[in-house]
């Protein structure tokens, strides 16, 4: 990579801390890069999200209680000027404009806090910030999840993981080496045993990451507005693609080894 599209690419890197982050710094500093990058002004820049079945998102994997295989979760894809960028949600639905209007949206619900990460997504992947925004496939989860043992033992050697969110295969591979607290927002896992430990409600997160070393959380924590729950004093990994603009933005740490 030439040093002209090094500087290029981390030209915003870290303008964010992800401690105190907020939806409207997220709003100013999107709208500072469309600014500066005559992105706004483009009328062929249309930001289209949709919502993808299944197997457009994670293809057909081995295991089938992934969130997005069971319908809990689905994916919301933005497409800008031909680049995709992908963020986990519970509430469905389909949009299309401008980025103008996406940086309009009230960003009250869900849907349109997805809206808006997959399109932040989408324009940092366009201008070659990030190039980790759409879900792995098939057999890439499992091998995925195989890693993250890897990932945390060279990283943080023996910890307590504390992981918000259920991503099966990341917990079944963890569980089997490190001590481990699970919470979840999905009903029909709470109070349940998935893989030798019992998922919490998220109402126990606080507790949780004071018991954990290391905090692992879903992307998703980042769409669905409970993110401040797992920040803390530990260090923080969020995994997946939905995170992927913010974690550039905020220099946080990001898990996703087989993201595209």
């Amino acid at each position: 990579m030439s040093t002209e599209n090094e500087s290029r690419r981390d030209r915003y890197r870290g303008a964010l801390t992800i401690a105190d982050l907020t939806y409207d710094q997220l709003r100013a500093q999107l709208h500072k890069i469309a600014r500066e990058n005559d992105l706004l002004a483009q009328t062929v820049n249309v930001v289209a999200a949709r919502t993808l079945k299944p197997e457009e998102s994670i293809g057909n994997p081995e295991r089938k209680d992934f969130p997005l295989v069971k319908g809990r979760e689905v994916m919301v894809e933005a497409d800008f000027a031909g680049d995709k960028g992908q963020a986990f949600t519970d509430l469905p639905g389909n949009y299309s404009g401008t980025l103008e209007d996406v940086l309009a949206l009230p960003l009250a619900d869900n849907f349109e806090r997805a809206v808006f990460v997959s399109s932040l997504n989408a324009v940092l992947r366009h201008l070659g910030c990030i190039d980790c925004t759409v879900h792995c496939k098939d057999k890439e989860p499992e091998a995925c999840a195989e890693n993250i043992v890897t990932y945390v033992r060279e990283s943080f050697g023996k910890p307590r993981i504390a992981f918000a969110g259920l991503q099966p295969a990341m917990v079944d591979h963890l569980a089997r080496h490190y001590e481990i607290r699970v919470t979840d927002m999905d009903p029909d896992n709470l109070n349940q045993v998935r893989y030798g430990v019992p998922i919490e409600n998220v109402a126990h997160n606080r507790d949780m990451i004071e018991w954990g070393d290391v905090i692992f959380a879903t992307g998703s924590t980042l769409v669905n507005n409970t993110y401040h729950t797992v920040i803390g004093d530990r260090p923080l990994v969020f995994y997946g693609v939905t995170v992927s603009g913010i974690a550039y933005l905020t220099d946080c740490l990001q898990y996703c080894h087989c993201g595209h």
